[in-house]
C-alpha cells in the first residue's frame, strides 16, 4: 500500500518539473502527507494548474451522509474493472508529485522506510479522482494513489508500492483514452533506481511535520560510538 508520502520541494520546483502553475499562496510543502488531507495533485480535467484534492477516494454510488472510509489505494491488478475504480480510470486520472514515500515494515517493530529516487528528483504517482458533493451542496475532489505489487527493493518492507511513472509516460496516464495501454503502465519501478532508508518513528504521528523526519535512524549506541 501507500499511506504516507512526502512533497517537500518548493512551488518552483513542482512548476518547474511538470510544467504547471502553481500557486504559492495554496501549495504548502510536507514531509507528512496523510490521508485526509487535501494534498498537491496534477488531473487530467486541468493539467496546466497544481490543485488540491482531498486523498480518500468515494465511489460514485456513495450517498452524502452514508457511512464510508474513504479509499487511500487502488490496486493496479484490479482498477480496470472493480466497479468502484473502473470508471475513474478509463476517464479521471491523475498525477501525485512526491520525492519520497513512506512504507512500514511488516515486521517485528514496524521500523518505517522513506523510499526515493536516487537522484532524489521529483517524481509522479499514478492516482485517480473523483467528485463527491457533500451534505451541504459544496463538491469536493477525492483521489486515491494507485498500488503494484513491491519490486525488489521494497518486498523485505511490503509487498505493495505505488505506481511510479517515468516522466515519458504521466501524459500517456493523464490523457490516453486506450485502456490496454494504460494498464502497461501499472509496473513496478525498476528497484535500481531507488533507495530507501530507515527513519524515525516520529513519522508516525501526522502532526510531526519537519526535515528530521527523514534522517537516518541511528540507534542511540552508535551515537557515543566515536567518543
Amino acid at each position: 500500500m501507500c499511506g504516507r508520502f512526502q512533497l517537500s520541494v518548493t512551488g518552483k520546483q513542482i512548476s518547474e518539473r511538470f510544467n504547471t502553475e502553481v500557486f504559492d499562496e495554496l501549495y504548502k510543502p510536507s514531509y507528512n502527507c496523510a490521508p485526509g488531507q487535501f494534498l498537491p495533485v496534477i488531473a487530467n480535467s486541468e493539467p496546466k494548474k497544481l490543485q488540491s484534492f482531498f486523498w480518500g477516494f468515494i465511489p460514485p454510488w456513495i450517498k452524502s451522509g452514508q457511512p464510508f472510509k474513504p479509499l487511500i489505494n487502488s490496486r493496479a491488478e484490479t482498477i480496470a474493472e472493480k466497479p468502484a475504480f473502473k470508471n475513474a480510470f478509463r476517464t479521471q486520472r491523475c498525477i501525485i508529485p512526491a520525492n519520497g514515500f513512506y512504507e512500514w515494515a511488516t515486521t517485528a517493530g514496524k521500523q518505517a522506510y522513506r523510499i526515493f529516487l536516487k537522484s532524489e528528483d521529483l517524481f509522479a504517482m499514478a492516482g485517480i479522482w473523483t467528485s463527491f458533493t457533500q451534505s451541504d451542496s459544496t463538491i469536493r475532489q477525492h483521489f486515491s494513489i494507485v498500488t503494484t505489487e513491491a519490486n525488489a527493493l521494497m518486498k523485505p518492507i511490503h509487498s505493495r508500492m505505488p505506481v511510479i511513472l517515468r516522466p515519458d509516460e504521466e501524459q500517456m496516464w493523464l490523457f490516453e483514452n486506450d485502456t490496454e495501454k494504460l494498464k502497461k503502465l501499472l509496473h513496478p519501478f525498476p528497484a535500481d533506481q531507488l533507495q530507501k532508508l530507515a527513519i524515525s518513528k516520529r513519522i508516525n504521528a501526522v502532526k510531526n511535520d519537519d526535515a528530521s523526519l527523514i534522517l537516518p535512524d541511528v540507534p542511540q549506541k552508535d551515537l557515543f560510538s566515536e567518543l
